[in-house]
């Protein structure tokens, strides 16, 4: 037993919070190593084509130029294409930069100026010349999807379509109520605050300091290792803070590559900072095209779903996202087929980009469940309560845990839906026409392998360290909130390091899988130290414990004591001293529940509430309110969690309303490469956002913990959608809802 002031679940400050808002914290591109160098990236203007030569005169001759690596010119590296994979790489080639003189996409980078300064670098990469052949290129998915085709491999961690069930055909064309209809997701980008950068500390043994841009310090180091042939313990990687990434950072981007490329062959150190242009070609959300058919009775239920999908994809390998499974598990219905293809474009491979694919493939599933609640004249939120279902029916397991119910009460109830009027174009406020539509919102919930090591000190002090990142999702201050509850100590004496290859091993930080993973190492390592606690304190000669088992002692405020006798007890750092000690170490690993898992499936599930004004003259939408009950386990740190949850909310309004990225497929290149041109939301944009937890006993989690990152934009982008079509009587189905569209 434990107990600590600052507990599980209460709204701790994060323990980061002042080293950010002072400018204290530094990022990747803030690190500066003596002798600095800096690079700067000369890009292909063509989609696809051939280098025939360079001009690199002027620029070699450039004050401050150090040099210009080309494929000519760049250092051998490796050339096997497992050498080159990261942990999150899809199956077929990745992509290597400066490896040869064929382009494959609009912004690939052709050249690497590095001078003395950044402005000398920029510079003289004006004056590069490239002469490129240009060839044929494809980047439009609707001339594209013609060729689509099923990935021959898929990716680790996202299983393809599950096989199909019943006769969905069959059952549909017999179906009384059929909704059948096109949805599409236009090609939204990553915008984190921090730019991909890379600062690489060259050492004269040879080793390399690196500082980069990424969710997982462990993905960078072993690409860095892999591709220049380098031992892992010559290459250490340290990323104490990330300024926002949101799946752009969980491959290693190709500035980590020139920049190590560059440091080697100088033996200097080297910065390389990507412009906000030229991190538009590589890290974006693919367009995809979904086709949803849902065939029911007279009351709504389902007989029928048919759920196919398109994603464009890169020509070199087979991104592939987690799109269609949703509609084969969210509800219960027995014939059901699901198919996932890919259309082969000449654009960089799309990322991750939050809840990738459930942002995509739930969108059209409860826009299509929308238009069927209205077809059979079915409360939206009766309609999902009588297509509930208790079990994952794609694997024909059970959900370890699943208090959906208990959300759509709750969130009905805070946005007051009985006000909502049935008929759309029923409900004015003033000018306005007024809305409200609902939506089910749904994300994994895993965990993985995970090492924390902690170490207490005479002082009472503790230290948790992991090579895990903080992507600015709190984990810093939920580690040490596991940590302060398992020893009894508050959070202020606990100090968490995170992001440093030097530390245990840790995964990268994505799909809303760490707080179950560290977390659980967290707790294990803290278990296994107050055994050793015990055991120290029990051997003490004439101390309170040598009679008593550890079920006879509290651990708490830093002490141990006699349960019977509070205040009989000694301190940590008592113990440590009497036993000689000058510190305690306790190092665990934390896995994933695999006999469990042959049981139960793990899922994160939440109702999402839209209300919304459409101006009937202009078409324009304001989401004034939105409510969002999510049953995510047990809640660790109730307002960084609120956090997640309200941000993944703004990203949904973004996708919903705003967020397109126009491609001239003429020349094949994004045009609106700039956040003048391509829109975000903005603190107007934004109505009142209420978020609602429903915690829950989890039969996968040994702490009952599931990830929230993602299930706050999973299902919002239906819920705003179809409260537009309570609104104005327009169904939009293809995002974003612009004013065009409206009118």
């Amino acid at each position: 037993m434990a107990t600590a002031p600052n507990p599980i679940g209460e709204p701790v400050n994060r323990i980061d919070g002042p080293l950010k808002v002072t400018g204290e914290a530094r990022y990747a591109a803030e690190f500066t190593p003596p002798n600095l160098t800096h690079g700067y990236v000369v890009t292909s203007a063509v989609a696809r084509g051939r280098i025939i030569g360079f001009d690199l005169a002027a620029a070699r001759s450039f004050p401050g130029v150090i040099e210009v690596f080309t494929h000519e010119n760049r250092p051998n590296t490796a050339w096997l294409d497992l050498k080159y994979k990261d942990q999150t790489a899809p199956p077929g080639h990745p992509f290597r930069p400066l490896h040869d003189e064929h382009i494959l996409y609009s912004g690939q980078p052709i050249a690497l100026v590095v001078a003395d300064s950044f402005e000398a670098a920029r510079d003289a990469a004006a004056l590069v010349r490239a002469q490129i052949e240009p060839s044929g290129h494809a980047t439009d998915i609707h001339h594209a999807k013609e060729r689509a085709y099923k990935p021959p491999v898929g990716r680790a961690g996202f299983a393809g379509a599950p096989s199909p069930r019943g006769n969905a055909d069959k059952a549909f064309a017999a179906a009384p109520i059929q909704v059948e209809a096109e949805y599409s997701v236009a090609i939204e980008h990553h915008n984190p605050m921090e730019p991909h950068a890379t600062t690489v500390q060259w050492n004269a043994d040879g080793s390399l300091d690196i500082h980069d841009k990424i969710q997982g310090v462990t993905n960078s180091q072993g690409y860095v290792a892999g591709v220049f042939g380098l031992s892992k313990d010559k290459v250490r990687v340290a990323t104490p803070f990330v300024g926002g990434a949101f799946g752009s950072g969980l491959r290693p981007q190709y500035q980590l590559f020139l920049a190590v490329m560059a440091s080697l062959a100088l033996e200097r150190s080297v910065r390389v900072v990507l412009t906000r242009d030229q991190m538009w070609t590589h890290v974006y959300r693919p367009h995809t095209l979904q086709t949803v058919k849902l065939g029911a009775r007279e009351d709504g239920t389902l007989t029928a779903i048919k759920h196919d999908a398109i994603a464009g994809t890169s020509t070199f390998e087979d991104h592939q996202e987690v799109v269609v499974n949703w509609s084969g598990m969210l509800y219960h219905c027995d014939n059901v087929s699901l198919s996932h293809k890919l259309a082969r474009l000449d654009t960089y491979t799309p990322s991750d980009m939050r809840a990738p694919g459930g942002a995509l493939g739930v969108f059209a599933l409860e826009s299509a469940m929308d238009e069927l609640a209205h077809a059979a004249n079915v409360d939206p939120i009766e309609l999902r309560l009588r297509n509930y279902s208790l079990e994952d029916e794609n694997e024909n397991k059970r959900f370890s845990s699943k208090a959906l119910r208990a959300c759509y009460e709750r969130g009905a109830a805070a946005i007051d839906w009985s006000r909502r009027e049935p008929q759309p174009r029923r409900s004015r406020d003033g000018r306005e026409l007024a809305g409200m539509g609902m939506a089910t919102g749904v994300w994994e919930a895993r965990s993985n392998v995970a090492t924390v090591r902690i170490v207490l000190d005479t002082d009472g002090k503790l230290k948790v360290s992991t090579a895990s990142a903080d992507i600015g999702t709190g984990t810093y201050t939920i580690l040490a909130q596991i940590a302060g509850e398992t020893l009894g100590l508050p959070v202020d004496d606990i100090t968490v390091k995170l992001g440093d290859s030097d530390f245990p091993f840790a995964p990268i930080e994505g799909g809303s899988m760490t707080a179950a993973t560290v977390g659980n190492a967290v707790r294990l390592a803290g278990e296994a130290m107050q055994d050793d606690l015990f055991k120290h304190a029990a051997k003490i000669k004439d101390g309170p414990f040598t009679k008593l088992s550890k079920d006879d002692v509290v651990f708490a405020d830093g002490r141990i004591e006699v349960k019977a006798d509070r205040g009989t007890g000694l301190s940590y750092g008592e113990i440590l001293k009497a036993r000689g000690l000058d510190r305690l170490e306790a190092k665990k690993t934390s896995t994933p529940p695999m006999l469990k898992k042959l049981k139960y499936v793990g899922y994160t599930h939440s109702a999402i509430f839209a209300e919304v004004r459409v101006d009937e003259e202009l078409g324009q939408v304001r989401v004034i309110r939105l409510v969002i009950a999510a049953a995510a386990g047990r809640i660790l740190n109730a307002q960084t969690a609120r956090s997640q949850i309200m941000g993944a909310a703004v990203m949904a309004v973004g996708k919903t309303l705003e967020e397109e990225t126009m491609t001239d497929n003429r020349i094949g290149r994004f045009m609106n490469h700039n956040l003048a041109e391509y829109h975000v939301p903005v603190n107007a944009d934004i109505g009142d956002i209420e978020v609602l937890f429903v915690e829950e006993d989890d039969a996968l989690s040994p702490i009952d913990v599931k990830g929230i990152g993602e299930v706050g934009i999973v299902g919002t982008g239906a819920a705003i959608a179809n409260a537009v079509f309570n609104a104005t009587g327009k169904r939009v189905r293809d995002l974003p809802i612009t004013i065009d569209k409206l009118l």
